[in-house]
């Protein structure tokens, strides 16, 4: 039976609060143990509940979502964090994963669809929607010049969200080959997750 999933949805919109509580507290693995209207109290209430994952949206009056993700992130290292916003441009998207988000959805994708990106945020991959990933279509970093060909097609494979054991299906290798190659390939592109290795590869 897989792990109970706790979730808490932070977003100033209190229609957004109920829609998203009741339909991903619908979920059998899921349990959603509060939401909150604001990044302050969002952080208390991280104290209180220990969630897994934020649902958290960027705009928020006081303390927004990104400030606050720096926040939890410099707080608690085992808490992920998922933005859910309306807004998809390069900025945005740029300061909410370097802040520390693992994950970023736009508010137009279907919520019936999030609760399955949540689990694969769970299980330690970063998630980045197929609009962010658009968005963050840019020139390639210069630093993947320094890759070979294979580390390339890792380094592809793992900033479009697929697991160590999909890349080894993917390119016919041992999951500890393509585990060694991602050590390589951030050592390289000077960075310490793969949510920045996906950063890295579409371009700042």
């Amino acid at each position: 039976m897989a792990t109970e999933m706790k979730l808490l949805i932070v977003d100033d919109d209190p229609l957004i609060r109920k829609s998203l509580s009741l339909t991903l507290a619908r979920e059998d693995d899921i349990a959603v143990v509060g939401t909150a209207a604001d990044g302050a109290e969002a952080l208390a209430m991280c104290e209180t509940y220990t969630p897994d994952i934020l649902l958290m949206d960027i705009r928020m009056p006081g303390m927004d979502g990104i400030a606050t993700t720096r926040l939890i992130k410099q707080r608690y290292l085992d808490i992920r964090i998922m933005m859910l916003t309306t807004f998809d441009d390069k900025p945005n998207i740029q300061q909410a994963l370097t802040a520390g988000a693992d994950g970023y959805l736009i508010k137009t994708d279907k919520i019936s669809d999030i609760a399955g990106k949540l689990r694969i945020m769970m299980d330690g991959a970063g998630v980045l929607g197929a609009d962010v990933l658009k968005k963050l279509a840019a020139p390639e970093n210069p630093a993947l010049e320094q890759l070979t060909q294979r580390e390339r097609d890792i380094a592809r494979l793992v900033a479009q969200g697929l697991t160590n054991k999909e890349i080894a299906e993917q390119l016919f290798l041992s999951e500890g080959t393509v585990r060694n190659n991602i050590v390589v390939i951030m050592e390289n592109l000077d960075v310490t997750n793969r949510t920045q290795l996906g950063i890295a590869y579409y371009g700042t």
